[in-house]
């Protein structure tokens, strides 16, 4: 099982706004002497293609994508493209997904859930946002998807800072913060982030994120009343696995559109090891990842990144799938 896992492709979704950089980032990405190489799918909206154009040549394989937008028409094509690179996985180290500025992310996500074969061969490492310190105010205005992609993040690069006083900056940061407090944050201009610190994060592999990240499921006693918000419950008592089942996959059906990320680590009852939950919308996923540590207190965990959040519904909920 370890070496199917070491041997999984790390996916790299990159996203952001019209405007925000993500070319720029991307062509960073593609230049530097990093010594590994990249397959990059590109996706565009419209007919006629032109991101394709405006990546830097380089010996990487670029594929454009531009028949629909990767969040809502062509994961078929995703998924095809994908199965095509695996047979020659030998010829690069990674693959970034490039979304169009209009995409919600979680679909593409969605992908590496669905398809058995893809799942099997690759590894979702993180979801990238790019976002325009200096327009960002108007964006969350006006676009749905501005948001969303925020608070989908693993890591958010807000860039154009040198655009923005520092006043301006710590706004707009605090408004990426009360849409996602948990991503990691870079300062950026013209997307100068070290490559390190967006590749190979492993930000949807629970398991490495609470070792560099002990209290990235620490309960968050701030309410919050935008839209989109963040919020997280512990139990102490074991759960029943069959309540949580049973109470998770009803919510995820009534209210999947609303939960854009779901992440866990539960303690069953009479189980010695740790479960993994996570979900993106309604598709759900989870695994055991090793067993508690001796010292470790055996208490569930879960966070919920969404619309329209209701605290004490969540909370009942979590709390009643406690074992009796």
């Amino acid at each position: 099982m370890a070496d199917a896992v070491v041997e999984q492709v790390p996916v790299t979704v990159l996203t952001g706004y019209l405007g925000s950089g993500k070319t720029t980032l991307l062509n960073r990405i593609l230049t530097e002497q990093h010594g590994r190489k990249y397959a990059v799918v590109i996706n565009e909206f419209g007919e006629l293609g032109v991101d394709n154009d405006l990546v830097v040549d380089t010996d990487e394989e670029v594929f454009e994508m531009n028949n629909g937008c990767i969040c809502c028409t062509v994961r078929g094509d995703l998924i095809r493209i994908v199965g095509g690179l695996m047979k020659r996985r030998g010829r690069f180290d990674g693959i970034i997904i490039e979304t169009t500025g209009l995409a919600n992310p979680a679909p593409v996500a969605q992908t590496f859930f669905v398809d058995d074969t893809v799942r099997a061969k690759t590894r979702l490492d993180a979801i990238v946002t790019v976002v325009d310190a200096k327009f960002l105010p108007d964006r969350l205005a006006d676009s749905t998807e501005a948001a969303e992609q925020i608070a989908f993040a693993d890591v958010i690069v807000l860039n154009k800072i040198d655009l923005v006083t520092p006043a301006e900056l710590a706004a707009v940061e605090a408004s990426v913060r009360k849409l996602n407090r948990f991503a990691r944050i870079h300062h950026a201009t013209r997307g100068n982030v070290p490559i390190a610190d967006l590749l190979d994060q492993g930000a949807f592999d629970l398991k490495r994120v609470l070792a560099d990240h002990p209290d990235f499921l620490a309960d968050d006693a701030h309410e919050h009343n935008d839209e989109i918000g963040s919020m997280s419950f512990e139990v102490a008592t074991p759960l029943d696995p069959e309540r949580f089942n049973a109470w998770i996959g009803n919510l995820l059906a009534e209210r999947g559109q609303d939960l854009l990320r779901t992440k866990g680590i539960l303690a069953y009852a009479g189980e010695d090891r740790r479960f993994a939950f996570q979900a993106v919308h309604m598709m759900a996923d989870g695994d055991f990842i090793g067993p508690w540590k001796p010292d470790e207190p055996r208490t569930s965990r879960i966070v919920f990144v969404g619309r329209n959040l209701n605290r004490p519904q969540l909370r009942r909920g979590f709390e009643s799938c406690q074992a009796a």
